[in-house]
This record gives structure tokens, C-alpha cells and sequence, in this order.
């Protein structure tokens, strides 16, 4: 299913167009959670009224955000379990979003093979018309094997978007599986190996791929291990701020110019006025928390990596 014309335009030199005119690799995370939304905005505890707050206090925090960062990343899971009502609250905050000419990444770690995995493709990968949900990016799982991303990537491609797929991840339970050795080299390594062979084949104008890499900032030396031996590979970090990660534990991560990894910080930034160091700007004044926090991100990774190497919008 098509819901509109195909997009030309390749994900990779999207991302990097967006990241050199905001200067920064910051990515705001949207984890909306109703027991730390501000007060006054949530009506009641129905599944109806609690989509509507996440709605209303998601496209609060883009209205802050948009001049700032170059994407969004909405986690589908904080959504879904609202059902119906929380599934349409989530494609409005998608297309409030890409209004605001932010990329969409949205975080929904989904896997299957054949038409399953292509179902899953079409519902999410596309921006604008080109598909239901108008996803730039999606997260995706590789667990089921190759031919469980390629129809990922083949629509991905058909779109002009991206997948960004689980490569070494932020939590602690991740080595159970993920750092098992086979071969000579932690599963990761193989999962890695993978995934910078479809972002060769997939690059773009500016040398990425059309497919990323998640990997966590709380294991910087994984990082600067994949930066290396994935030279044609995004790599979409969690793991800062709330997680423990910092920027200097990303610096590996990024190429010299500045390019190659995007950081996600979700509750670090939405949730800031419950930070000590914002709670001055509790309450009515929650939104300039979340401006604080962000420009206090952008201004750490300019520090601290080489995206400070980046044009210096003078917004930021």
C-alpha cells in the first residue's frame, strides 16, 4: 500500500542536512508518562483523557524544541498502551512533528520476516503521505536474521527513510546475548558487521547509509569500536543523561566533522523540571525547563565531541 508519491530523497543526507542547519546532534526523546506530566493538564485517569494530555504536552515540548534540534523520537510503546485513542494521539504528535520540519524516528524496535516485517515497513517507514504512520526512521530489531530487515530497508529506500537497527544497546541485560562470542567476535560485532554492509550499499550523497545503528553511550569503548569498523553507519545513541552516559562517553561516536551519530535524551529533556537543577521552572513554567535542558545538552556535546566543529546557529 502507497498512500503517496515516493520520496527521492535519501534518509542519510536528510539527517545530515537537518544536523549541520541546527548545529547540534541532540535528539529529544518523547516518553510521555501521565504521573510526571505538569499539573493541570492531565483531566482524568481514562485512557482517552490521558491520550489527549500526552498529545497536548508532546506538541508543547516540540513548539520548544524545533528551532533547536534536528529530530524527534517518539516511543510508541508509552502511546499503545493507551490503545486506539493512544495510537491516534501518537500519529498526531508524528505529524505535528514533521510540521514543524523536524525528523521523525519512531522507536517501536519491531521485527518479523517476510510480509509480516514488509507490513510493518509500509505502516511506519515514509515521511508525509508516502506512508500511515509518516515516519522518517524506525528502530528495528535484527534477532530473526537477515532477511527479517531487508524488507525493512528495501521500503526504507523506496522512501527516502531510514531504519536504525539494535546493535548494542544502553541496558545492562543487553551483553546476556548481545557480547556472547561466536566466531572470535561478540554477537554485536556480527549484528554490526551486517548492518554497515546494507549502509555501504545504501549511501547516500554524504557517504552514510539509509540504515543506522543503535548503539548506547553507557559503553563508550562499544562505541568507538563500531564508529570504526561501521564507517558508513549512523549511530542513534540512548543511554545519556537519565542512563548514566555522558557526552564525553559519545565523543568516540562521531566522525571528525562532527556527523555520524545522533543522542537521544528523552525524560532528561521533557521531564527537566523535575531535574534539581531546573525546579525553579516547575509548574507553569515547565516548557523553559525543557529549552534549558536542551540548550544545556547542545552546549555539553559542542564541548565535549566534535560536533562542536558544526555551524553555530545563532538560535542555539
Amino acid at each position: 500500500m502507497v498512500l503517496g508519491p515516493l520520496s527521492d530523497q535519501h534518509f542519510a543526507d536528510r539527517l545530515v542536512s537537518a544536523i549541520i542547519r541546527k548545529g547540534t546532534p541532540a535528539l529529544v526523546g518523547l516518553d510521555p508518562r501521565a504521573q510526571s506530566l505538569p499539573p493541570g493538564m492531565l483531566a482524568s485517569q481514562s485512557p482517552h483523557d490521558i491520550a489527549a494530555a500526552y498529545q497536548k504536552f508532546c506538541c508543547e515540548v516540540i513548539d520548544v524544541v524545533a528551532p533547536l534540534v534536528a529530530a524527534i523520537k517518539p516511543q510508541a510503546a508509552f502511546f499503545e498502551q493507551l490503545g486506539p485513542a493512544g495510537c491516534t494521539a501518537l500519529a498526531e504528535v508524528i505529524r505535528y512533528g514533521a510540521a514543524k520540519q523536524l525528523l521523525v524516528i519512531v522507536d517501536g524496535k519491531r521485527n518479523d520476516i517476510g510480509t509480516t516485517a514488509a507490513a510493518y515497513a509500509d505502516a511506519y517507514l515514509g515521511p508525509g503521505d508516502s506512508s500511515p504512520w509518516g515516519g522518517d526512521a524506525l528502530t528495528v530489531s535484527p534477532y530473526l536474521g537477515d532477511d527479517s530487515i531487508t524488507p525493512f530497508l528495501s521500503t526504507a529506500q523506496a522512501r527516502g527513510a531510514g531504519i536504525f537497527v539494535l546493535v548494542k544497546t544502553s541496558n545492562p541485560g543487553g551483553g546476556r546475548f548481545q557480547d556472547l562470542v561466536a566466531d572470535g567476535l561478540p554477537l554485536y560485532r556480527h549484528v554490526a558487521r551486517f548492518v554497515e554492509e546494507l549502509a555501504d550499499q545504501s549511501k547516500g550523497a554524504t557517504g552514510y547509509g539509509s540504515v543506522g545503528a543503535v548503539a548506547g553511550a553507557t559503553y563508550p569503548e562499544q562505541l568507538a569500536e563500531l564508529r570504526f569498523a561501521m564507517p558508513h553507519t549512523w549511530l542513534l545513541i540512548p543511554g545519556y543523561g537519565a542512563q548514566g552516559g555522558t557526552a564525553a562517553d559519545c565523543a568516540a561516536a562521531f566522525d571528525d566533522a562532527g556527523l555520524g551519530a545522533i543522542v537521544n535524551s528523552s525524560r532528561g529533556i521533557t521531564f527537566a523540571y523535575e531535574r534539581s537543577q531546573y525546579s525553579h521552572l516547575a509548574g507553569a513554567h515547565w516548557q523553559q525547563a525543557v529549552e534549558q535542558a536542551t540548550r544545556d545538552m547542545i552546549a555539553e556535546f559542542r564541548t565535549h565531541t566534535s560536533a562542536g566543529r558544526l555551524p553555530s546557529p545563532s538560535g542555539n
